[in-house]
C-alpha cells in the first residue's frame, strides 16, 4: 500500500511530525499515564448463555439501532482513556500507530502495519483481564468491542452509525462481542473454548476443583434439560392418547333405544365394533407411553439427585469461578486465531478500525442485532440448521455467536458443542464484523457448524450415512480432489442463495442431497415445487419417502 492509498483525510488530520512529538490527535504517551481514570456504569449482564429447550425460533428484531446518539465517540479525551493505564504495550501501540499514520513511504508503511498487528494483540492481551471490572471505562470497551482506538479515524457518518449502535444485549441470545466474551469467560458463566493445547492440572487449588464441579454441573445439565424435555413430550403424547381413548369409549358407550321395544337399547353397531381394535391399540400406546415415562421420570429424578449434590459439593466454593492467568492466556490466544481464521492467510489482519478499510453498509455491519436478524433469516429458510437430535427428540439449541471486529470474509464453526455435554450445549461460531458480504459470512458460519454436528451424529460411519455421508459419495463420484468441509460450506451458500429462490445452479445428484438432508421449510417447498418440474419430483420422492419405512 502506498501513500496515495491512504485517506486523504487522515493524512490531514495527523501530519508528519518529529521523531519525539506525536500528531495532534495523538497526546504524548506521558499524558495517557496520567490522565485519571474515569468510572462508568456497568454493561447489562445477561444469561443468554443458559439454552432454553422450549424456544422455537428467534423473535423478531424491531430495533437495530439506538434513536439518538451515545457521544462516546466525542469524548476528547477518548484516545487517553483508551489507552491510559495499559503500560509498556499501549505505548509501543501508541508509537507504532503514530509511525503507520504519518509516514510517507510505502515500504515502511507495511513494516509498521505488520508491527501495529503484533503491538495490537498484546494489548488485548493485557487488558482482557480487566473487563470482568464492571467500572472499566468505555473507550477501554470500545476499543477491545470494535478495534476503535481513535476517533478521528471515522468518517461522520461512520462515528454516527458506530454511536448509535446498541451497546447492551437486550435480545436475550447469546450473540456476544469480544469485551463480552472475555467477561463472560472470566467470571465462569461461559467455559474455555476447546483447543488442542493441554492444560495443566492445579493441585489443592479451590478454584480448580470449583471449576471440576462446575464442569460436572455442565455435564448434568444436559442430561437433566433433555430428560425433561423427553418428559414433557411423553406427558403431551400421553394426554393426547388419553383425550383419543376417552372419545372412542364416549362412542362406545352411545347406545339408542330401540323402537317399540323400550327401554331396551340397541347393542353395538358396526362402527361401534370397529371401535374394539382401535380401543385396545390405544392401550397397547398408553402401555409403551407409560413404560418409557417410567424410564424418563428415572433419568429425570437420577439427574436432579446429582445436581443437588453438586449443589452442595458447590456450597462454600467461590461463588463466581475466576479463570486463571493460564487460562485466560490460552482463551486469548484461541480468539486471536479465530481472528486470523476469519481473514485467512492473505486476508486484511490490521486490527485497527479505520475508513481506509471499512465499507460495510449499515445493515450488513456485524453488530449484534444485524446478526441476528440474518440468522432468523438462515433458520427460517433451513429450519433444521440448529436442530440437535437424541433419542429422536428434536432439541433446538442455538450456538454461541462471537462477533470479532475484523475485516475478514469467513465466518466458521470453533466447535459444534461442549465436550463436556453434547446433549444439549451450545456449539460456538465466529462472525467477522467488517466484511464483504455479512450475510455470506453468516452462512459459511452455519454450514460449518451444520456439518459438524452431523459428522458427530454419524461417528464412525460419517463417510456412509446421513448428510455427511451422501455428501462424501457425491464428492467421491464427481472425483473432486480437496477439502470436504470447503466443499460443502460453499455448495450450501449456494443452496440458501440461489436454490431457495429457485435458481438452479446445482448438480441433479446434489440437489437431492440437499432437498432431503438440507431441507427447506415446507412453505418454502410448496412453493419450489410449483416454479419447476425439478423441485415437483423432489417433492413427490419426499411423499413417496413418508409413505415408506425408510424415510
Amino acid at each position: 500500500m502506498n501513500d496515495q492509498d491512504l485517506d486523504p483525510t487522515i493524512m490531514a488530520l495527523l501530519a508528519e511530525t518529529q521523531a519525539d512529538t506525536a500528531p495532534a490527535d495523538l497526546p504524548t504517551f506521558k499524558e495517557i499515564s496520567e490522565k485519571p481514570q474515569k468510572k462508568i456504569e456497568d454493561t447489562a449482564a445477561d444469561s443468554a448463555h443458559k439454552v432454553d429447550l422450549s424456544l422455537t425460533g428467534f423473535k423478531e428484531i424491531t430495533k437495530f439501532y439506538e434513536e439518538e446518539s451515545n457521544h462516546y465517540f466525542d469524548n476528547p479525551s477518548y484516545y487517553k482513556i483508551a489507552l491510559g493505564g495499559e503500560g509498556e504495550q499501549a505505548q509501543r501501540v501508541h508509537k507504532v500507530l503514530s509511525k503507520y499514520l504519518t509516514c510517507q513511504d510505502p515500504k515502511d508503511r507495511t513494516v509498521y502495519r505488520q508491527q501495529l498487528i503484533t503491538s495490537w494483540w498484546e494489548l488485548i492481551r493485557v487488558m482482557c483481564k480487566k473487563v470482568a471490572d464492571k467500572n472499566l471505562e468505555i473507550p477501554k470497551r470500545m476499543l477491545l468491542r470494535f478495534g476503535v482506538v481513535l476517533p478521528s479515524l471515522f468518517t461522520p457518518e461512520q462515528k454516527q452509525l458506530f454511536s448509535t449502535v446498541i451497546f447492551k444485549n437486550n435480545t436475550g441470545e447469546p450473540v456476544y462481542y469480544l469485551d463480552e466474551w472475555f467477561t463472560e469467560i472470566l467470571t465462569g458463566r461461559l467455559n474455555l473454548s476447546a483447543t488442542d493445547e493441554a492444560r495443566v492440572p492445579r493441585k489443592n487449588d479451590p478454584a480448580a476443583e470449583a471449576q471440576r464441579i462446575q464442569q460436572l454441573k455442565s455435564k448434568n445439565e444436559g442430561k437433566l434439560q433433555n430428560a425433561e424435555s423427553l418428559l414433557n413430550s411423553k406427558e403431551v403424547e400421553r394426554q393426547m392418547l388419553e383425550n383419543e381413548l376417552r372419545n372412542r369409549i364416549d362412542s362406545l358407550c352411545e347406545h339408542q333405544t330401540m323402537l317399540s321395544l323400550e327401554p331396551h337399547k340397541s347393542p353395538y353397531t358396526e362402527a361401534q365394533k370397529k371401535l374394539f381394535i382401535e380401543i385396545q391399540e390405544k392401550l397397547r400406546a398408553l402401555q409403551k407411553n407409560d413404560k418409557e415415562l417410567s424410564s424418563y421420570i428415572k433419568e429425570f429424578e437420577e439427574a436432579k439427585a446429582i445436581g443437588s449434590s453438586l449443589d452442595e459439593k458447590m456450597t462454600g466454593q467461590p461463588e463466581s469461578i475466576e479463570v486463571s492467568d493460564g487460562d485466560l492466556m490460552i482463551e486469548f490466544q484461541t480468539v486471536r486465531q479465530m481472528a486470523k481464521m476469519t481473514c485467512g492467510r492473505q486476508g486484511n489482519q490490521f486490527p485497527v478500525f479505520t475508513r481506509e478499510f471499512f465499507h460495510c453498509v449499515p445493515r450488513l455491519t456485524g453488530f449484534r442485532e444485524n446478526v441476528l436478524s440474518i440468522l432468523k433469516w438462515v433458520e427460517e429458510n433451513d429450519p433444521e440448521c440448529f436442530v440437535r437430535i437424541h433419542k429422536n427428540t428434536k432439541n433446538r439449541i442455538v450456538p454461541y455467536v462471537l462477533c470479532l471486529p475484523t475485516y475478514g470474509d469467513f465466518g466458521f464453526c470453533w466447535e459444534p458443542f461442549d465436550r463436556y455435554n453434547r446433549v444439549t450445549s451450545r456449539g460456538r461460531i465466529v462472525i467477522p464484523m467488517y466484511p464483504r458480504d455479512l450475510k455470506i459470512a453468516i452462512l459459511m458460519a452455519v454450514a460449518d457448524l451444520r456439518w459438524q454436528v452431523a459428522k458427530e451424529k454419524a461417528s464412525y460411519y460419517w463417510m456412509e450415512e446421513g448428510l455427511t455421508g451422501q455428501y462424501y459419495q457425491w464428492i467421491e463420484r464427481q472425483k473432486l480432489k480437496g477439502d470436504l468441509k470447503s466443499y460443502f460450506i460453499a455448495d450450501y451458500v449456494l443452496w440458501m442463495t440461489k436454490e431457495v429462490d429457485g435458481i438452479q445452479r446445482m448438480d441433479k445428484e446434489l440437489r437431492a442431497v440437499f432437498w432431503r438432508f438440507v431441507p427447506f421449510n415446507q412453505a418454502k417447498k410448496d412453493d419450489l415445487k410449483m416454479r419447476s418440474p425439478v423441485y415437483a419430483e423432489l417433492y413427490q420422492r419426499d411423499l413417496n419417502r413418508a409413505m415408506s419405512d425408510g424415510y
